[in-house]
C-alpha cells in the first residue's frame, strides 16, 4: 500500500468493465522501492465499491495536478505522507490504522488483519482457490488451503447436504416409458446407460443389487 501509485490502478472504462485492478509491482523496504516479495507482479481485483472510492479520489488528486500545472498523476503515490513523501512504514499502524480503527467503533486489530480478512471474505463468497491464491500472492495453492482452508469448518457439509434437494428431470425427445417392476423411470434409464455398448450391455435387472428395487 505504501508503495502503490495511480498509475498500478486499472479503473476500465466502466463500473461494469472487469478490467479494473490494482497490479501489484513495488514495495518499499529499508527505504527503498522493491519488487513484491514474491519477486513478480500480480494483479488484485477491485469490487465496484472501491473501484468507486478510488476514482473520487484520483479525480480530487488530478484537479490538484492541475491547479499545479500538471498533466498527469500517475508517478504520484495513492497514499502519501502529508509532507507528500512515503509513509513512514514503521509509524503506519499507530500514526494513521489505530485512529481510522477507533473512529469506525473496531476493536484493536494488527494491519495484516487486513489481508487476512480479504482472503476469508473471497472464501464466504464461494471463490474457488485459484483465484484466491492469485489474489493473495500465494507461491502455490497448497499454501492458500493451509492457511484459509479451514476458515469455514461446515462448508463441506453444506456442499454434501446440496446433493439432497431435488433434481428436475432432463427432458427427453420421446416420451418416457412407465416405470417397470417399481423402479422410478429415471433409475431404469440410468442401469441401461451403465451397461457396456454393442451387444454386452445387459438387460436383464435381476443381477442389480435388491435394493434397486425399493
Amino acid at each position: 500500500m505504501v508503495a502503490l501509485r495511480w498509475g498500478d490502478i486499472q479503473f476500465g472504462t466502466s463500473e461494469q468493465d472487469a478490467k479494473r485492478y490494482i497490479l501489484v509491482q513495488h514495495n518499499y523496504v529499508y527505504g527503498q522501492f522493491t519488487t513484491p516479495k514474491s519477486k513478480k507482479p500480480r494483479r488484485v481485483d477491485l469490487s465496484r465499491q472501491l473501484r468507486a472510492t478510488l476514482l473520487a479520489l484520483r479525480d480530487e488528486r488530478l484537479i490538484k495536478a492541475f491547479l499545479a500545472d500538471k498533466n498527469s498523476v500517475s508517478d504520484e503515490l495513492v497514499f502519501p505522507a502529508p509532507d507528500g513523501g512515503v509513509l513512514d512504514p514503521d509509524h503506519l499502524y499507530d500514526r494513521y490504522f489505530l485512529p481510522v480503527v477507533e473512529k469506525a467503533g473496531l476493536r484493536r486489530i494488527r494491519f495484516h488483519d487486513l489481508r487476512h480478512t480479504f482472503g476469508y471474505l473471497l472464501i464466504q463468497a464461494g471463490a474457488p482457490l485459484p483465484y484466491i491464491r492469485d489474489q493473495m500472492g500465494h507461491s502455490s495453492i497448497q499454501v492458500t488451503a493451509d492457511v484459509y482452508g479451514h476458515l469455514l469448518p461446515g462448508a463441506n457439509v453444506a456442499c454434501i447436504d446440496k446433493l439432497d434437494a431435488p433434481s428436475t428431470p432432463q427432458l427427453s425427445a420421446t416420451q418416457a416409458q412407465p416405470a417397470e417392476s417399481g423402479i422410478p423411470v429415471e433409475v431404469r434409464q440410468l442401469l441401461e446407460n451403465v451397461g457396456a455398448g454393442g451387444g454386452n450391455r445387459t438387460h436383464g435387472l435381476g443381477i442389480m443389487r435388491p435394493s434397486l428395487y425399493h
